[in-house]
């Protein structure tokens, strides 16, 4: 079943993240994961019996360091690994690419260019 995505958020700019967050207790998760479904930027949260967070977002208006400072507040932290290291790194990469290609303004390669003057 496909579920119907928020009518604020761009679908071809939404994001999804998996996130190992180590340090919260049952009651902080439940916040998060309700402050987060209500976000305007979130489309959806969840988490996973693991210990991982999984947040699908609007790319354009929301980062993935916005996404841990908020786990930051509640008292949780990022998994440490290189591995965890290296998905934050392409996940920055990818939230500025995304944020990127929104700006970007589309032109048609078959007009003919301005002339100079």
């Amino acid at each position: 079943m496909t579920k119907a995505h928020k009518a604020t958020n761009q679908e071809q700019f939404l994001l999804r993240r998996k996130v190992a967050v180590e340090g919260l207790g049952e009651n902080q998760w439940e916040d998060i994961i309700h402050d987060l479904n209500h976000h305007p930027c979130v489309d959806f949260a969840e988490r996973k019996p693991n210990g991982t967070l999984h947040v699908t977002y609007d790319g354009t208006h929301w980062t993935a360091d916005e996404l841990l400072e908020l786990v930051k507040a509640y008292g949780g932290r990022l998994k440490s690994g290189w591995w965890a290291r290296r998905k934050l790194a392409w996940y920055r990469f990818t939230d500025d690419n995304v944020r990127a290609n929104a700006k970007h303004e589309p032109f048609c390669c078959s007009k003919i260019p301005p002339m100079k003057k």
